[in-house]
């Protein structure tokens, strides 16, 4: 049981907040917004409910120093997605104010591990890298753990199975250039490229390409209805923290550095590894057709332009 701290109040700070309350992944989540105002509200909104929530405590400030001796600091803030937009529009923004923010972040918490949220967060976690001077295990972005719940979902809706027991992956960016991974994706130890159970269906190709256009769009859908996406990326940090601070070694497709996985170097996207109370490992020598390798290469490539683009 440690503590967290969560930079930015907004829809996703603060769903992330409440997310690790009820389940009880901390004895202390912290709050920083610029906004001071809106921070003690949250903060004061929160509180409100500890009767009804495991122990913890809760504060929040407009200064940076709530931050300090957090475990954790989760990095929320940022400019916002619009309907029209994708996440790498919002890349020169969000590194101009990781790049205000960090060096902060480290004064205080120089033995936190960061966790990247802000879009696009494969940038964002490579720049955060490089501003920081941290280990690469300790430099963890979101990566495609939304996308490969949403994923699994489709898949689980499609072939009317529980979700928990479809086990595919999203890699790659954590955008448009993502890449599903089904050369290694499962149903009950089933291969999915051999699944055929009565009443429970087959996916054909066309099926296949409905998903994976639906796993694309579907932040796109969440923001064109109201305005952001919060509850499922809330939820799918509270599930890293776990994992980080439970010190559980479970495999999550998280954005990180690869250090020579198939042959690429120094860029930051996501793919299966074990994460725990360290960080990040090396990415899990998963099994991928042609096709997916080669998809993920031109994803990386996406990223790392997007990165030198803004001169990091």
């Amino acid at each position: 049981m440690g503590k967290i701290g969560i930079i930015g109040a907004g829809s996703v700070g603060a769903t992330i907040a409440y997310a690790a309350l009820i389940r009880g992944v901390a004895r202390e989540i912290s709050l920083f917004d610029i906004a001071r105002s809106k921070v003690e509200a949250e903060v004061l909104d929160l509180n409100h409910g500890l009767l009804f929530v495991p122990q913890a405590k809760v504060d929040g400030s407009d200064d940076v120093e709530i931050l300090r001796g957090a475990d954790i600091v989760v990095m929320t803030a940022g400019a916002k997605q619009k309907p029209g937009q994708t996440r790498m529009d919002l890349a020169e923004a969000n590194t101009q104010i990781c790049a205000k923010l960090l060096p902060d972040v480290v004064r205080v918490a120089p033995d936190a591990l960061l966790l990247m949220v802000t879009n696009p967060v494969d940038v964002v976690t490579e720049v955060a890298l490089k501003l920081t001077g941290l280990p690469w295990h300790r430099v963890v972005g979101s990566g495609t753990v939304l996308d490969s719940s949403r994923f699994r979902y489709l898949v689980a809706r499609h072939c009317d199975v529980a979700v928990q027991n479809v086990h595919a992956y999203i890699a790659g960016e954590h955008g448009d250039s993502e890449i599903p991974l089904w050369a290694s994706a499962t149903i009950g130890s089933i291969p999915l490229s051999q699944w055929s159970v009565d009443g429970h269906g087959q996916l054909t190709s066309a099926d296949k390409d409905a998903i994976v256009k639906n796993v694309k769009e579907a932040a796109y859908q969440v923001i064109q209805g109201k305005g952001a996406t919060n509850y499922a990326v809330g939820l799918a940090v509270c599930n890293i923290l776990e994992a980080i601070l439970f010190d559980e070694r479970r495999v999550l497709p998280v954005s990180g550095l690869l250090r020579g996985f198939r042959g690429m170097e120094d860029v930051c996207l996501s793919l299966p590894r074990i994460v725990g109370r360290g960080g990040i490992e090396a990415p899990l020598p998963i099994p991928m057709t042609v096709d997916e390798e080669s998809g993920l290469r031109e994803s990386a490539e996406r990223i790392r332009s997007a990165v030198r683009g803004l001169g990091y």
